[in-house]
């Protein structure tokens, strides 16, 4: 097969605990295409069955070597990909790395001292910065001629004004840089995008984004721009989560540590495997499966109905907060797993924001439509896919160029 001399491709790596995610896009192509041209992803990592799956083929179990679990699987990644590319070329990797620090404000090419400056960061998200830092440092060592962007989960909120990242500790803590950062920024960012291409001039207003995913947050946007966010120092803050806590009385946690005598590292199990959606329901993370229970008798049925209203909740008290923040409230979107897909968990929260002038259209919820609003709702009501994939795969490319 003949292929343009100046085709080229960039790979995005987003990098978890167990698993690795990957996606390849045409960089030759302008403007970048929205949509990979493949994707797929490792999981399992470091567990007894990890698997492989990409566009066009099922998952199917691989073996990893069990002494570097998480090599192995970006080495498979990388095999694939250059595998499927052939003759084409690959001129980046671009990164979604959690933390940027007070330091990074936009993506940066990476080489051994932006490695070690990220390595620094991860105290403030040791359960999300390690995992990209690794296929950083792996790719550095073994293909120092392929470039390496990081793109920070952090620096949209950059926009934010210091009244909103500070925390009400003593004063040289804001100085040290612990502050209210805020995550979900490359969604955000994407958010930004994307709802400017829907809406047009409406969507520089008083927007909310809720991006509820596994992981969930608030955003609002002025102008597009964030002007706070649920999440603050930590991926813990802000909303109930799939497993994690969300905001929480400091005094719970100091409980846990003094009187029931938990260590740090099984503070941070409850905090952030244990907690949530899965916590409260003692069924699942996801808010598909919880609902299934809301019926059944006893105390299955009951902490499922409170786990799902708990969750809504949440999402109401900081929509509330953010709106106050604002000064009102012009459009609100629905984006990530769960904010994408499912109606029930839209149609229950706007039912609790009923008193902002919401009105939903059920039908067009049932199918997740671009507008679920009615024609006489004050705010409109939004449903966006998000793609953090994009707009990695974009700064990568904008940064080749320069």
């Amino acid at each position: 097969m003949n292929h343009a001399v100046n085709e080229h491709f960039v790979l995005v790596l987003n990098c978890g605990s167990s698993s690795i995610k990957f996606a390849v896009f045409d960089a030759s192509a302008q403007p970048l295409p929205r949509k990979p041209l493949w994707n797929g992803k490792v999981q399992g990592i470091g567990g007894p069955a990890p698997d492989f799956g990409e566009t066009g083929i099922e998952p199917y179990r691989v073996q990893l070597d069990n002494t570097h679990p998480y090599r192995s699987g970006l080495a498979l990644i990388r095999q694939r990909v250059l595998e499927r590319l052939g003759s084409r070329k690959l001129s980046a990797v671009g990164h979604r790395v959690v933390h940027g620090g007070s330091k990074y404000f936009s993506p940066v090419r990476v080489d051994q001292e932006v490695l070690a400056d990220l390595k620094s960061y991860i105290p403030l998200a040791p359960l999300h910065q390690p995992f990209a830092l690794e296929a950083m440092e792996i790719l550095l060592a073994e293909r120092p001629d392929l470039p390496q962007i990081a793109c920070f989960d952090t620096c949209f909120h950059h926009t934010i004004e210091q009244i909103e990242q500070m925390l009400p500790l003593p004063f040289d803590a804001w100085q040290r840089g612990i502050r209210r950062y805020g995550f979900h920024g490359l969604s955000y960012e994407y958010m930004a995008t994307a709802l400017a291409e829907r809406h047009g001039k409406a969507a520089q207003g008083r927007t909310i984004v809720a991006h509820l995913g596994s992981g969930a947050s608030l955003c609002a946007m002025q102008g597009l721009q964030s002007v706070a966010t649920t999440m603050g120092f930590s991926a813990l803050d802000g909303l109930m989560m799939g497993t994690r806590t969300g905001a929480l009385d400091p005094g719970a946690v100091l409980y846990l540590m003094e009187i029931e005598k938990l260590s740090l590292e099984e503070v941070a199990q409850v905090l952030y495997h244990r907690s949530g959606l899965l916590g409260v329901s003692g069924i699942s993370s996801e808010p598909r499966v919880i609902v299934t229970h809301e019926n059944d008798t006893g105390e299955t049925g009951e902490r499922a109905r409170l786990a799902l209203d708990l969750y809504v909740r949440r999402v109401v008290r900081e929509v509330g907060a953010l709106v106050a923040i604002l000064g009102g409230l012009d459009m609100l979107v629905f984006t990530a797993g769960v904010g994408e897909h499912s109606a029930f968990m839209r149609q229950r929260i706007c039912r609790e924001l009923a008193f902002l002038g919401i009105d939903l259209d059920d039908s067009a919820n049932q199918v997740n439509a671009s507008i679920i609003s009615g024609a006489d709702s004050n705010v409109v009501v939004g449903v966006e896919p998000t793609n953090e994939e994009w707009v990695v795969a974009h700064h990568a490319c904008r940064l080749l160029q320069t």
